[in-house]
């Protein structure tokens, strides 16, 4: 089949065992750890689809063949990465409505043929980007990580359903506990974005190598709820809380010093820092179609990093806040830029910042995480913060306001 190739070993969790390889040398030592990572000593050995791009549909059937999707999510990481060290959106933005509906419906075929009689799986895919060819890459025939996020980002209690799925209920007998009005057999629909960044801890392991592939070492993650990509990205950033401002930083970054080469090494291979790295290239120049080619992240996601970076360059040249009306402030709010980020950048301090924001009628503003698009009235909802024109929760007083985290972090 050519190199390089895939080794994968059967029953295993997390990437264990996997790797690819692109000469007979490395092949033998990742067959070796491969055959041993496995419980029953088999590995699968296929061509590599690495940089092709990857998404994942969490799923559920009930025993009446009723099938919905609860979440659709992609990967910003090209195939090579782990999912679970890719940084992930949900829903998918880069489908197409007809490639959405083959997906589903070749999801639903993997559960049927599986055997999946009741409850939650998620099927993930590969595309390659050139021609739209899909493949099915993995399927797991059970609530797993992917599935809390996707409950928690779209108000869908996976687990609970899926426990009463397994007693005998249809999804059309259990009723939605946030509308209240409608069932389970209803997929949720969101309009808003979240994020989901990996976090990892090597700083621990001393000799370790930071770079990221197909065995999972992340140890948790962060997620974040915005009205587009960038407001949410950069929400998750500083919800990492490792002292960072958002995609755009405030202060000199540790990929400053780099040369080109070197900086261009940082983007191509996988690392944490990756995306730090990427911002670096974009503020020194680099098109939205060399950093394509070099890193085969879809287009879509780069020319919104580079409008981030593009408002960055206009708060650092110098915009006088004071002449801002409402309009301008929700365009870098809605850009994901915090108060004390505006702050630093512009060169002032973050209360003046948030004094002018206000007095310019730019309040923080909640809306609503309910599973419909507001089509229903939610009963027990969650929310999140964005600068819109309305709320969807109401408030006696604008002191009403919960501050989350403190210095850079605070938003």
């Amino acid at each position: 089949i050519g190199w390089p190739i895939m080794i994968r070993p059967s029953y295993i969790l997390g990437g264990a065992g996997t790797g690819i390889s692109d000469n007979e040398e490395t092949f033998r030592q990742l067959a070796a750890e491969g055959i041993s990572a496995s419980p029953i000593h088999e590995v699968l050995v296929e061509k590599s689809i690495a940089g092709w791009k990857e998404y994942e549909l969490e799923v559920m059937r009930d025993a009446a063949d009723n099938c919905v999707v609860i979440c659709s999510i992609e990967n910003f990481d090209p195939m090579g990465v782990h999912t679970g060290d890719s940084i992930t959106v949900a829903p998918a933005q880069t489908l197409s409505d007809v490639e959405f509906q083959a997906m589903r419906d070749d999801a639903f075929a993997v559960l049927r043929r599986v055997g999946v009689e009741t409850g939650g799986s998620n099927v993930q895919f590969a595309v390659n980007p050139l021609d739209g060819q899909r493949l099915v890459i993995e399927m797991n025939p059970r609530v797993s990580r992917s599935s809390a996020l996707a409950s928690k980002a779209t108000g869908f209690p996976i687990a609970k359903i899926a426990a009463r799925l397994a007693v005998g209920y249809r999804l059309d007998e259990i009723e939605n506990d946030i509308t209240r009005v409608t069932p389970a057999s209803f997929e949720p629909v969101i309009d808003y974005v979240v994020t989901k960044i990996p976090r990892w801890a090597f700083e621990k392991l001393p000799g370790s190598t930071a770079e990221l592939g197909t065995r999972m070492q992340s140890v948790g993650e962060v997620m974040a709820i915005g009205r587009n990509f960038a407001e949410s990205l950069q929400k998750a950033i500083r919800s990492l809380e490792q002292g960072r401002a958002g995609f755009a930083p405030g202060a000199v970054t540790e990929f400053s010093a780099l040369d080109v080469a070197a900086l261009w090494r940082q983007c191509a291979v996988a690392t944490p820092d990756r995306l730090f790295a990427l911002h670096e290239v974009m503020w020194r120049g680099a098109s939205i179609d060399e950093i394509v080619e070099r890193t085969s992240i879809d287009p879509w996601f780069v020319h919104h990093l580079a409008g981030i970076v593009e408002r960055e360059r206009e708060l650092r040249a110098g915009v006088d806040l004071s002449t801002l009306d409402g309009r301008g402030w929700r365009r870098y709010k809605q850009w994901g830029f915090s108060d004390p980020q505006i702050a630093e950048l512009v060169g002032t301090s973050d209360v003046e910042v948030t004094r002018l924001r206000r007095a310019a009628g730019v309040p923080t503003t909640f809306k609503t995480v309910d599973t419909c698009s507001a089509e229903f009235e939610a009963a027990t909802p969650y929310h999140y913060s964005t600068y819109e024109d309305s709320s969807e929760v109401s408030t006696s007083s604008r002191d009403r306001v919960i501050i989350l985290g403190s210095g850079p972090n605070r938003i």
